[in-house]
């Protein structure tokens, strides 16, 4: 009978950077996941480290946000030490510029809003935009920089916070489903796998992303959604883009300073279930984006299209803690946010497990809320 201290259901970012900050206070951890370790969200993500809201719903996200881009350095450092590989972390900022409807007026909105919240910006006026990005295209009308913000190629990240795990004693089980969660009471006492093995542990983390909500035990209190995000590379030949740039309508992420340059672009947010596959629609709504950010991407080879399945929730907001089950703890449902919040998600999984304390405040991320929300309906109706 296998036992542990912790299980984690799910192999990506998020399980591995929980995994890691475990094995480092030295309990013994198992990673569970039902294919190949970090297949999913984590495989398909443009890494951007921005915790600037893309919506009204994420604006109450913020402090979490900018309380895991503070933690990025020293994580990334502890990460790539202990598993001997690089993550492709690039500071530097990001350039969010503007081409449609009353730039000026959107301008002033755009920064007014980022202060408000916390975050450095400030505009930048068309010629020195130009001056630090040639790349960009003539439509654009109005830009801004955001000087703090980071970025990092997502599958090195989750590989090297896997090899650090490991390296510490972390067990990683791919190809090992978890069907079921064995419930003795209102105590998580084991998980049940597909192949009718039972792994005990006195901690069961639910870090599935969208599949969390397939697990019938933990649905309640994580109804977590596929939300597709279609994405593609490209082969850059001109002057090397050097920062993040991003429109209303899309963004482009540089990889590394030479000439030929990857740049991966994106993205598509579409409600199509748990189909997995990339679309003629949607590549083209993804380049016509990019190609008015900077017309010379036109010229760009397309290098490789994937796609992924982003963990939603009803509200966009994630979904973190424990639960009225005693050894219960979710850790999903990070939505467009899961490489960003790896860090703090990590720190505050481990903080409540070890010492049943969180330095930071995330009531309003706790799995209780849907159950509080159905007990509503249900009085209501």
């Amino acid at each position: 009978m296998k036992t542990f201290d912790v299980v984690i259901v799910g192999g990506g970012i998020i399980g591995g950077s929980v995994a890691f900050d475990l094995a480092r206070r030295n309990l013994r951890v198992a990673v569970l996941d039902r294919q190949e370790l970090m297949r999913e969200a984590s495989w398909a993500a443009a890494g951007m480290l921005s915790p600037a809201p893309d919506c009204p719903a994420a604006i109450p996200l913020v402090p979490l946000g900018r309380a895991s881009l503070a933690l990025y350095p020293k994580f990334i450092d502890t990460v790539e030490d202990a598993s001997s590989l690089r993550t492709g972390f690039r500071a530097g900022g990001a350039v969010e510029v503007i081409c449609h409807g009353d730039a000026e007026r959107e301008l002033s909105t755009f920064v007014a809003l980022h202060h408000g919240l916390g975050l450095a910006c400030e505009p930048l006026p068309l010629d020195e935009a130009r001056k630090i990005e040639p790349a960009l295209g003539r439509d654009v009308r109005a830009a801004a920089f955001l000087p703090d913000e980071c970025s990092i190629e997502p599958r090195a990240l989750t590989s090297a916070v896997l090899a650090a795990a490991a390296s510490l004693g972390a067990e990683l089980c791919p190809g090992v489903e978890v069907t079921s969660l064995a419930l003795d009471g209102k105590k998580c006492a084991a998980v049940k796998t597909s192949t009718g093995e039972i792994i005990h542990a006195s901690q069961v983390v639910l870090a599935a992303g969208c599949w969390s909500s397939q697990i019938p035990e933990a649905a309640p209190y994580a109804p977590t959604l596929p939300v597709r995000g279609q994405m593609a590379a490209l082969r850059h030949s001109g002057t090397p883009i050097r920062h993040v740039l991003r429109s209303e309508r899309g963004y482009l992420v540089p990889r590394g300073v030479e000439s030929p340059q990857t740049v991966v672009v994106g993205s598509t947010i579409e409600n199509a279930g748990y189909e997995k596959r990339v679309t003629s629609g949607g590549v083209e709504k993804i380049l016509s984006a990019v190609n008015e950010l900077a017309p010379e991407l036109e010229k760009a080879e397309i290098i490789d299209t994937w796609c992924g399945l982003r963990p939603g929730s009803p509200d966009q907001l994630p979904i973190l803690g424990p639960v009225d089950v005693d050894g219960l703890v979710f850790a999903t449902g990070h939505y467009r946010n899961g490489i960003l919040l790896a860090p703090v998600t990590a720190k505050l999984i481990g903080e409540w497990i070890a010492e049943r304390r969180t330095s930071l405040d995330w009531e309003m991320f706790s799995p209780l809320r849907f159950l509080r929300a159905n007990a509503g309906h249900s009085v209501t109706a």
